[in-house]
C-alpha cells in the first residue's frame, strides 16, 4: 500500500435527465441547501459540513454517476498522487490544475479500474457552516459512498495500492463468498465501500445526521412524504452505524445514517462478518429483512459514464 495522500470524502456528483425533479427532492425532502444553481448544474451543501457542496446535480440525457471526489492536504500531495497514478498506468482525465467549481482549489481527475471518474483536490475554500440544533433533521455531511462492481477484488486492490485506502471489515455469505469491502482513508470506519454487483453502478450515498433522534425524524419525514423506502431503520454491525435507505426520483439509493464508528487505526484488525446472520445486517432487528428486493434496488442501473469523464 502506498503512502496515504487522500484525507477525506468531499462530494458525489450525479447526472440525471429530470433535473428539476431531482433538485426539488434533494432540497425540500432530503434536506440539502442549494449554494449555486445555474444552467442545469446545482451544487448542494450539507448544513454542518465545511465542504462547498456534498452533492452536485447535472442535467443530462442519461442517468450516471459523474464522479466521486476526495480531498488531499496540499498541492504537493495532489501532484505526487497524479504522478504516482500516471507512472502506474492509471488513465488521467487531466493534469492537476486550478479547479473551476465553487470554492476553487487545486486538483485533477482520473479513471479507476472500473472506469468511474474520481476527483482529488486541495485548497478548496471552507464553506460557512454551523452546528445543527437538537431536533434538526437534515444532513450534517456526506458520510460515505458505496459502489457496485462485477470485479470488486480488483477494485479493492486498486484503492489500497494507488490511493492508500485501508480495509476495515468485509461482509461475506456462505454461498456467495465475500460481498462487500469497507475501506477507510482516516479514522472513520469507511468513506468508501465496494460491493459485488452485476454491473458498475452507484450502490448508495450516505449522509450523516446529528444524532439518533434527528436520524429517526428524517426517516419519518421521508416515510410520511411517500418516498420509497428500500431498507431500515436499523443498525449495521460493520461500522456500527444506523441506516435508513430510500430511493431518489431517479432510482439511486441514498441513506440517512449516524454514529459511524471511529477506529483506532493502530490497533484495528479487520473482521470477516457473515451477513446470513440477521444480526450482522441489523443489530436492532427493526429493519425489513435483507432480501432480493433490497439487493436489486441497490444494484441500480448500469452506469453510462464508464471511461467517459463528465463535461464539467
Amino acid at each position: 500500500m502506498n503512502e496515504r495522500l487522500i484525507t477525506h470524502l468531499r462530494h458525489v456528483d450525479l447526472a440525471v435527465p429530470d433535473y428539476d425533479k431531482q433538485l426539488e427532492f434533494y432540497t425540500t425532502m432530503w434536506g440539502l441547501e442549494p449554494t449555486v444553481t445555474d444552467g442545469g448544474i446545482a451544487f448542494l451543501a450539507a448544513a454542518g459540513s465545511p465542504e462547498q457542496y456534498s452533492v452536485r446535480l447535472r442535467k443530462a440525457a442519461e442517468k450516471r454517476l459523474d464522479l466521486i471526489a476526495f480531498g488531499a492536504a496540499t498541492p504537493a500531495d495532489v501532484d505526487a498522487l497524479a504522478e504516482r497514478l500516471g507512472a502506474d498506468g492509471v488513465p488521467l482525465v487531466g493534469e492537476p490544475g486550478k479547479m473551476q467549481t465553487p470554492g476553487g482549489g487545486y486538483g485533477f481527475r482520473f479513471f479507476d479500474c472500473d472506469g468511474r471518474t474520481v476527483e482529488v483536490s486541495c485548497d478548496v475554500d471552507v464553506r460557512a457552516h454551523r452546528k445543527l440544533e437538537e431536533g434538526e433533521a437534515v444532513p450534517v455531511k456526506l458520510s460515505h459512498v458505496v459502489i457496485n462492481s462485477p470485479n470488486p477484488e480488483q477494485n479493492v486492490a486498486f484503492y489500497e495500492k494507488h490511493l492508500g485506502f485501508a480495509l476495515s471489515d468485509t461482509l461475506m455469505h456462505p454461498r456467495m463468498g465475500s460481498m462487500m469491502w469497507f475501506l477507510r482513508t482516516n479514522r472513520w470506519h469507511h468513506s468508501l465501500a465496494i460491493a459485488r454487483g452485476p454491473h458498475v453502478a452507484l450502490h448508495h450515498a450516505s449522509f450523516e445526521m446529528r444524532g439518533i433522534d434527528e436520524y429517526m425524524r428524517g426517516t419519518g419525514r421521508l416515510l410520511r412524504g411517500g418516498v420509497e423506502k428500500v431498507w431500515g431503520p436499523g443498525r449495521h454491525l460493520a461500522g456500527n452505524n444506523t441506516f435508513s435507505y430510500f430511493l431518489d426520483p431517479h432510482g439511486n439509493t441514498i441513506e440517512y445514517t449516524t454514529e459511524l464508528e471511529e477506529l483506532d487505526e493502530d490497533s484495528w484488525h479487520p473482521h470477516l462478518y457473515d451477513f446470513s446472520d440477521p444480526a450482522v445486517s441489523d443489530q436492532w432487528g427493526t429493519a425489513n429483512p435483507m432480501n432480493e428486493f433490497v439487493a436489486k434496488q441497490s444494484f441500480n442501473d448500469p452506469d453510462r459514464g464508464i471511461f467517459v469523464a463528465p463535461p464539467v
